[in-house]
């Protein structure tokens, strides 16, 4: 997986750990090693969870190899990108996408 620096991996088995039940809101990337606008991504993220961390927490989900979690979300484009504020998804955008730009769609739910 393409992962993004100082952004932890969460899975199937940790999801509702790490995200349902984080005290921060959540922004996931569900991404796949095969999505060349997922490799793009890594480096907003990285900067998005070094920037932000204070207020938000940024973890990435490979699909490949978390389908139950992929599923439960209806997830089917690589990437997407979904916030979860209290346990609940309050955000969802598909593709890759400049940081200002991914900053400003998930600012509401910050």
């Amino acid at each position: 997986m393409s992962r993004a620096a100082g952004v932890a991996e969460v899975t199937d088995e940790d999801f509702a750990a790490e995200v349902i039940g984080s005290e921060l809101p959540v922004l996931v990337e569900f991404t796949a090693d095969w999505c060349p606008p997922c490799r793009q991504m890594a480096p907003v993220l990285s900067a998005l969870a070094a920037e932000e961390g204070e207020r938000l927490k940024v973890v990435q989900l490979d699909v490949d190899r978390n389908p139950g979690t992929t599923n439960a979300y209806r997830v089917l484009s690589m990437p997407t990108f979904m916030v979860f504020r209290a346990g609940e998804p309050v955000g969802s955008m598909v593709g890759a996408r400049p940081k200002r730009r991914l900053l400003a769609e998930i600012e509401a739910a910050l």
